[in-house]
This record gives structure tokens, sequence and C-alpha cells, in this order.
């Protein structure tokens, strides 16, 4: 289907240098008659230094550095760039294609305006409504008009059940979901909305009440909406599958 593309949600950059992420996304582009939304992010200090061994000091500036080599390379197959922990001279050879959009998982405000001003919108993940409107589309948006951008993407992505005992889904999200109340960064979105556990910003409840809270999120200036459907097996799970079914 033409309407149909392939989502990255997300890359994480560190272990990867932006030449060979480039290369990748303009084959994949390529091969799929331009249809890959490329998400990039930072992962988390937890990972990036006890699992990969790798600095996670200053990541706002590496990520304005991983774009600053990435975004050239996309569009021009070359790019000129010396930065303090990336510097890149080089071309690239690849099949004809698009230069796919670059969408950043970013939370905090300096990761928002980064996105704003060197890529084409954003992607979330345990952050609430309230701190949507009041806090990453407008601090997203005001950065892109200052550097002369589009109106960028904002895609949310939150879990959703529905079901006829709300208060169980939430205690199930809290434990499915529990890693996200402890990660400094998700940590501090689930603070902003004044939220205890990842529980309480899933959308549960009848069919009514989640497609409701769904709509919502277009209200606020939300683009794209990515569904992480959690619940039990058989009645939850059909409704809810039915449920999205029913707005794509």
């Amino acid at each position: 289907m033409p309407d149909i593309y392939l989502g990255t949600g997300v890359v994480p950059t560190y272990p990867r240098h932006p030449m060979m992420l480039a290369q990748q996304a303009l084959t994949v582009q390529a091969a799929t008659n331009d249809r890959l939304i490329l998400g990039i992010g930072l992962s988390h200090k937890l990972v990036v230094e006890s699992i990969w061994g790798l600095s996670f000091d200053k990541p706002v500036r590496h990520m304005r550095e991983y774009l600053s080599v990435l975004a050239p390379l996309l569009k021009d197959r070359a790019v000129d760039f010396h930065g303090e922990t990336i510097s890149t001279s080089a071309g690239l050879t690849v099949p004809p294609a698009a230069a796919p959009p670059v969408i950043v998982a970013a939370l905090g405000t300096q990761m928002l305006e980064v996105a704003g001003r060197l890529a084409d919108g954003t992607a979330t993940w345990m952050t609430g409504p309230k701190t949507i409107e009041t806090h990453t589309v407008p601090t997203i948006r005001s950065a892109a008009k200052e550097a002369g951008r589009p109106d960028p993407a904002i895609a949310v992505s939150l879990p959703v059940c529905v079901t006829d005992d709300p208060a169980d889904a939430i205690e199930r999200a809290n434990t499915a979901f529990s890693i996200y109340g402890s990660l400094p960064s998700y940590r501090a979105m689930l603070d902003r909305e004044g939220c205890e556990g990842p529980g309480d910003v899933a959308f549960v409840g009848d069919e009514d009440e989640v497609r409701a809270r769904i709509e919502h999120l277009a209200e606020i200036g939300v683009t794209d909406f990515y569904a992480a459907e959690f619940g039990s097996e058989g009645d939850e799970a059909e409704a809810t599958r039915t449920l999205l079914q029913s707005m794509t």
C-alpha cells in the first residue's frame, strides 16, 4: 500500500557512525521507494556506558554534531564537518533515493531544541498529554520556527488497552513497563506529568474513552500516534486492535 511507511523507533546513535547510518538509510529508501522514516535517539547512559563502554558525556552536543554530519550525507551525499566528537569529510555512492525525514527521540528542552533546528520532528515515549501540550509541542515548534524550518512532526507513543477493568489494566501497565519508571529521561517526563508510574499515562478504559484520548492528541499538536498495545489475550486484545484499526 502506498501510504504505509517503515519507521525506525529508534536507532541508537552512539554505536553507529552517521556515515554508516546514512548509507544504510539511503539503501533502504532505494529498496522501499522512499518509504523510510529514520528515527534516531541517544539510548540511555546506563546502556551507553555500562554495556557499550562509551562515554555519555554531553549528550546534547553529541546529537547536535551527529545530525550535522547525518543530514548533509542524506541530502547531498557529502559532508565536511569538524566537531568536538565527530569529524567527517566524506561522500557516499548509493542508489538514487530521496533523503528520508529524520525524527529524533527528544524529551528534554535542549534535545527538543536540537530536533527542531536540525531534524524533521520528534518521537516521544512515556510522555503524557499535558506534557506534550505544554512542553513538547511549543518547545520544538519554536526551535523549528527560529531555524526557518517547517512545523515538525510530533510522534507520540503510549500504552493502550481497551478494557472494562481500568484499575487492573493500570496495574498491569505498571508491571509491564516498570523499567521506564526508573530510567532518568522517562522518569523526568512522568514527574512533569504528575504521574507515579507508567500505568498513569496509559490510555485505558472502554472504547469511547480510549478513542477520545487518542483523538485529543491531534487537538494539542500531535501529528502521529503509535499505540503500544498491551493487555491479556482474548477480548481485551481484540477490542484494542479493533479500535485502533477503526481509527487508521
